[in-house]
């Protein structure tokens, strides 16, 4: 069988604060809806806005980053991957069905915690907590890394971004 690609990109707002659990053997889990939004042209000619939700589930880091940093209304890009999961319903016995995000990449682009950096990011690589999340510490890739250019004078507020 050849190999597909499943890849989901989301850029909108968070419906209602993240439901945070714990799983066996302390996996922290988040659930939240994401609203993205698009236009269209009725059959009259005229521009409707349509809103489509989405569920989102991170898990580890990412959910602890979740569960710090975003709330109801937060912006976030969303990088991940589209999964749909069955089980049987407890009290009818008929099948059910959920399509999620798995969540990967997380950018946050708005909230209280980052306004005076314009935005950050965490991405979930397969254990590597690499990454800025909700703009609070320095992004260094392991804790006493010196900068490069350190010795010569630069510093942070050097960059013009």
């Amino acid at each position: 069988m050849s190999k597909g690609t499943n890849k989901a990109i989301l850029l909108g707002h968070v419906g209602k604060d993240p439901e945070i659990r714990s799983a066996a053997g302390g996996m922290v889990v988040a659930n939240f809806s994401l609203a993205t939004g698009d236009r269209q042209k009725d059959g009259g000619g005229n521009w409707t806005d349509r809103t489509e939700w989405h569920n989102l589930v991170a898990f580890n880091r990412t959910a602890e980053v979740v569960r710090d940093y975003v709330k109801k209304g937060t912006q976030l890009f969303v990088e991940g991957k589209i999964q749909t999961r069955s089980w049987d319903d407890r009290n009818s016995g008929q099948k059910q069905y959920r399509t999620e995000i798995l969540v990967n990449e997380l950018t946050l682009l708005s909230g209280h915690q980052n306004r005076e950096s314009g935005g950050s990011s965490y991405r979930n690589s397969g254990g590597s907590s690499r990454g800025n999340a909700g703009g609070l510490g320095e992004s260094r890739q392991a804790a006493g890394e010196e900068y490069a250019y350190a010795d010569q004078g630069i510093s942070d507020d050097d960059i013009p971004f």
